[in-house]
């Protein structure tokens, strides 16, 4: 008889460890997810459809309920919020078993800024998972001209710190490197793609990305190949010294090609 109480006992905090692992994660993620300033809240008391309220977090992360009135509520997660109100309710003598439910409408105060080359800039929201390639992904993409790179601009201790990352990686690697996570207020920039220039007597003159290894034969396919008229004999390359003045530079077909760099395929005399 005792060791089957002893066993249920047992049972009971296995039980307890269960749960308390389960809801670990959604603790944590509810914690990073924390309301702050602009974010607009609806919040609702069971059986008193008169306090049904959606309001917007003030600037200094405060908001007025019905009976309690002012809320501090920046920084506070929306299961922490709903006892705060619950408690004001209940020590105030308004409701004895008060039971809240709050839900962000608009997580404002969570964003990440997401500009250059992207398909689509702006402000996107940001929850515990976020991370770099997901932002992207909200952006709709890298556009044709941008970078296979972006910039993250953080503020730590007060200070912004830039940090450059290789999309590339995150997106061929995902399985082998850890994502790169998001934080509240993080900028990320996509910058134009280093870029090549071929004029002259080839197909499809223009600029193009420069892809890593291209050589100057490649960039001559890039352009569509020589037109009729065109020759290799006849190639100019045009190449930013270090005061970034162009000078014609001397390559073969296998040399590689470098940023803004200018190819011109002269036409043949006979």
């Amino acid at each position: 008889m005792h060791t089957n109480k002893r066993f249920q006992r047992l049972d009971k905090r296995y039980l307890l460890l269960v749960v308390f692992l389960l809801l670990l994660p959604m603790q944590q993620s509810i914690a990073t997810n924390s309301i702050g300033p602009d974010d607009v809240l609806r919040i609702y008391v069971y059986g008193h459809e008169d306090l049904r309220t959606e309001t917007r977090v003030s600037s200094d992360g405060r908001i007025n309920f019905p009976l309690i009135g002012e809320v501090v509520v920046s920084g506070k997660s929306s299961m922490e919020l709903e006892e705060t109100i619950a408690i004001g309710l209940i020590n105030g003598g308004f409701i004895h078993d008060a039971q809240v439910s709050v839900t962000v409408l608009e997580h404002v105060s969570q964003q990440v800024s997401v500009l250059g080359h992207v398909n689509k800039p702006g402000r996107y929201p940001l929850d515990s998972d976020s991370s770099i390639v997901d932002l992207i992904a909200m952006a709709e993409g890298i556009d044709e001209l941008g970078d296979n790179k972006a910039v993250v601009t953080r503020t730590v201790n007060g200070k912004p710190q830039r940090q450059e990352l290789n999309l590339r990686v995150y997106l061929e690697d995902a399985e082998s490197i850890a994502p790169f996570k998001m934080h509240q207020g993080d900028v990320v920039y996509v910058p134009k793609a280093p870029l090549f220039y071929i004029y002259g007597e080839v197909q499809r003159p223009g600029s193009y990305r420069i892809e890593p290894g291209i050589t100057v034969l490649k960039a001559l396919s890039i352009g569509g190949g020589l037109t009729l008229r065109g020759t290799e004999n006849g190639i100019v390359i045009k190449r930013k010294d270090e005061n970034g003045t162009l000078q014609e530079a001397d390559v073969e077909l296998k040399d590689t090609v470098l940023k803004d760099d200018v190819i011109y395929v002269s036409e043949r005399w006979f």
